[in-house]
This record gives structure tokens, sequence and C-alpha cells, in this order.
């Protein structure tokens, strides 16, 4: 089975509705290879490690949440950028990347897949209205203190989980954004949640969790968006009838 790149990116536009969504960095078809798509690899990042993968492995086209032409980078092509590209295009092979939408969606982002993996039952969004929504808020089926916690997510996203210590309480409400989310800590603080969970932390926020007494885990940047370009692929997959295949190149941030 076989779907045409035009008709693959119109369908993935649609279903992330990424018109609502003023992002970093270009969403959809950034490098446009071969017209026939049979196989798709998926990876969290654009690294040439995934690329060297997708060419071994034969692939049409890349899905990531992290493709390339950010605001504010160098805009020649040299260097790294240049070896990127010549991959793709040396290749015939397109890269479709969803940044901001693929966090927002309500069953395929990141963050629904997260609560998903973590058996997290989601509330509300934590910034908008689910769908829109960077972030998320939700409770857990049963209050666990800091350590009980922390061990859970370290046991599913195969990585240790930095927390920062708030006051000593049970959590049970929390609200939580994948990625370099740390500044949304704020956002939390104003619902009165017990633990806020992104996945980079910064030098300000260990100070903001301590002085307003919550619980904060740093999880993982790459480890806590490694769902969602799974979720878009397979789903992806049973759409159109395509192979897909998620490629895991490991990243410790």
């Amino acid at each position: 089975m076989s779907v045409l790149l035009p008709e693959l990116v119109r369908y993935c536009e649609d279903l992330l509705n990424v018109s609502l969504f003023r992002d970093y960095c270009p969403n959809g078809l950034q490098v446009e290879g071969k017209q026939q798509v049979k196989k798709i690899i998926s990876g969290v990042t654009a690294s040439q490690s995934l690329l060297d993968a997708a060419v071994a492995m034969q692939a049409d086209l890349i899905l990531v949440h992290h493709g390339y032409f950010w605001k504010g980078e160098n805009e020649r092509v040299v260097g790294i950028k240049k070896q990127r590209l010549r991959t793709l295009l040396s290749n015939d092979i397109s890269l479709l990347a969803f940044h901001l939408p693929l966090d927002a969606h309500a069953e395929l982002g990141n963050n629904a897949q997260l609560a998903k993996k973590m058996n997290w039952k989601v509330v509300s969004g934590l910034d908008d209205e689910l769908g829109r929504a960077i972030g998320m808020v939700g409770e857990l089926t049963q209050a666990q203190n800091a350590e009980q916690f922390s061990a859970d997510m370290a046991r599913v996203l195969l990585r240790p989980v930095q927390h920062i210590q708030g006051i000593n309480r049970p959590i049970k409400k929390i609200a939580w954004c994948t990625g370099a989310a740390q500044g949304y800590i704020e956002k939390a603080l104003e619902l009165g949640v017990d633990a806020y969970i992104s996945g980079e932390i910064s030098e300000q926020t260990v100070h903001i969790a301590r002085e307003a007494g919550i619980d904060y885990f740093a999880a993982g940047h790459h480890a806590t968006e490694r769902y969602g370009v799974q979720a878009l692929g397979e789903h992806l997959k049973q759409h159109f009838g395509v192979e897909h295949c998620y490629v895991e190149i490991d990243n410790p941030v």
C-alpha cells in the first residue's frame, strides 16, 4: 500500500489543526522527496543518526517532532545542515515535522500520550482548551508520595527523573508539559496543583518550585516526547495502510 505525499501531508495538517498554532518552525513538509509513500520512519529529532537509519531502512518519509529551520538559526546551508539536507535530497526522502501541534493534540499529542503511558487522568488543558493547549492538567488514580511518583516515571521512561521537593504532601492533582516547558510551572501554580512535570529544567525553576512549595519533576526532553510521533505514525499506518517504524536515537537530555 502507498499514499501520495500531498494527500498524506494535507491529512496530517488537518488532523493536527496546524493552522491554529504560531510556532518556532514550519510545521508540515520541510523537505520534499518521492511522491509515493510506502514506508515511514519516525523519530523524535531529525538528527543525522535518524536520517542514516531511514536510508538503511529504505524509507520514503521521515516523521519527526523536531525538524529544521528554527527561528533565529543560521540560515546558511553549511556544515551539519548541508550534510543532513544532502542525505535527504540524494535519497529522495521527505521530512515531515510537527512541533507544537503534536504537543497539543488531545489524543495523539506528546502530552496526551505521556498521560496514557503513565495512566494519568486528563482533566483539562494547562494554558488553553484541550486540542489547543500545549500542556495538560490531570489527576492520579491514587495519591502518591514524591518518591513513588518519581520511581513510576523512571520505570516507564527508562531514565532517572530529577525531583525538586516542594511541600511534603501527597501528590494527586498534577500538571505537565513535555519538552522544554519548565517555564509553564507558573501556570501550574495558578491552578493549585500538587506537582508539575516537564522535560527540561532551568536554574531559576528550582527556586520557583522551592519557594512556591510545589513538587517539580524534570523527566527528560527526549524521554517525554517519544510518544507523539509513534502514535501519529501508527495512526497513519492504520489510515493509509503504509509501513511505519519508530527509531529510538538515544538522547540523555
